[in-house]
């Protein structure tokens, strides 16, 4: 029997494999997917009962339109090869679908998933589009009729709008760099707001607004972007992250330009208003005026003048009033003095008279030397006539009659 060396073996096992097993489709459960640095997507696929090592290499795993991850069950197109240097045999993948499900389907899925949960989609972080745009950019294809229904609708609505336009694929392989490329320069010359889309199509036509590149695009903007691609019943990745999201491109221009037969007649009722109010300023400042005027009026130098040569005159009238009064009723005083002067003159001095004479009497009663009775004498103390009872034991006095003045001192004191 000849005897083979390893290699030879695995030679002869690689021939017979790859010559049998040259296409094969291949359902299982995604398990130990890596993602090497070189491209190259490495994996298990397994079922219930059994496993087998699978390996796409990068030229299709670039093709690729969602991302393989743990569990997932797909459907497998390839051809089983041999790895020679270990022996081992795996599945050369040519391309890989979900099972049961649409490969774009998934993917779109999985890429609305992970941008949603990095915040892509919050509505506080949209941008507010200006009311009145000067100056806005299309990224759209030149050749295609969303552009020319963009243009058609920004010309009957709203013309006094500067708009530039950048040719750009919008399907196919190269649409999606090419989009992201047109939104990055146009995000530097300060437009108003960036308009991206195309027209309708089928969700291949449309995928270049599924691809992160371009949401990331979207999301780094600083200018206010709007998405609208397709028709209404069509949403793209593109449209969750946009500033604005219209249902198509001639809806875009009505979504974000002013209407100019509106602005017309906002204008009419503007100057409606400025006109009334106008003239109710003016007519609120004539008030004002002759208001001023008649305050004005009321208060200037030669009013107060008037004014003050009217109460002097007033003040005069009064006065010589006052004057004449006083006199008139001074006249009759004076007649009625003069009548009773002597009257009043005679009964003044009776009454001084009698005053004089009763303090004359009062003199001479108390005067010591006109006393004369016997075993009588007036007693005072520091020239004061006082009364015998208020001396107290030592006080010094003075006893006098009409003759005699004795100076004396209390020895004692006894109470009757």
């Amino acid at each position: 029997m000849y005897t083979l060396s390893v290699s030879s073996l695995n030679e002869q096992i690689k021939t017979l494999l790859e010559s049998t097993f040259t296409r094969v489709l291949v359902e299982g459960e995604l398990s130990r997917v890596t993602l090497h640095n070189s491209g190259h997507i490495y994996f298990t696929l397994k079922d219930a009962s059994s496993s087998i090592k699978a390996v796409m290499f990068k030229g299709n795993a670039s093709k690729l339109k969602f991302q393989l991850q743990e569990g997932l069950k797909v459907v497998i197109d390839g051809a089983v090869t041999l790895y020679k240097p270990r022996g081992e045999y795996q599945i050369n993948c040519f391309s890989i679908q979900p099972s049961g499900h649409g490969a774009l389907a998934l993917a779109y899925e999985q890429l609305k998933n992970k941008l949603s949960s990095q915040g892509y989609f919050d509505p506080s972080i949209k941008k507010e589009l200006p009311k009145f745009p000067k100056k806005i950019a299309f990224i759209t294809s030149a050749t295609g009729a969303a552009l020319q229904d963009m243009l058609r609708v920004a010309q009957n609505r709203y013309r006094a709008i500067e708009i530039d336009i950048y040719d750009v694929l919008v399907q196919g392989e190269s649409a999606a760099p090419s989009i992201v490329n047109a939104l990055n320069i146009a995000d530097t010359k300060g437009y108003d707001i960036i308009v991206t889309g195309r027209g309708g199509g089928s969700i291949e036509d449309l995928w270049a607004f599924n691809e992160e590149i371009v949401a990331d695009a979207i999301f780094r903007a600083k200018t206010p972007v709007v998405s609208c691609v397709g028709h209404e019943i069509d949403w793209v990745i593109s449209d969750f992250v946009a500033d604005l999201r219209a249902p198509t491109p001639s809806a875009a221009m009505q979504m974000i330009l002013p209407d100019s037969n509106e602005l017309y007649q906002y204008i009419d009722s503007l100057e409606t208003q400025y006109t009334q109010k106008v003239m109710q300023k003016i007519y609120n400042a004539k008030q004002e005026l002759t208001h001023l005027i008649n305050l004005y009026s009321g208060h200037s130098i030669e009013k107060k003048i008037t004014q003050k040569i009217e109460d002097v005159k007033q003040l005069c009238n009064s006065y010589n009033q006052t004057i004449s009064f006083k006199m008139h009723s001074f006249s009759k005083e004076v007649e009625s003095i003069k009548f009773r002067f002597p009257d009043i003159i005679k009964s003044k001095f009776n009454i001084a008279q009698n005053q004089v004479l009763t303090l004359q009497k009062m003199l001479e009663s108390n005067n010591p030397k006109l006393k004369s009775k016997k075993g009588f004498a007036q007693i005072s103390k520091n020239s004061k006539v006082i009364d015998i009872g208020s001396l107290r034991v030592n006080d010094i006095f003075d006893l006098m009659n009409n003759k005699v003045v004795i100076s004396a001192k209390v020895l004692e004191k006894n109470n009757i």
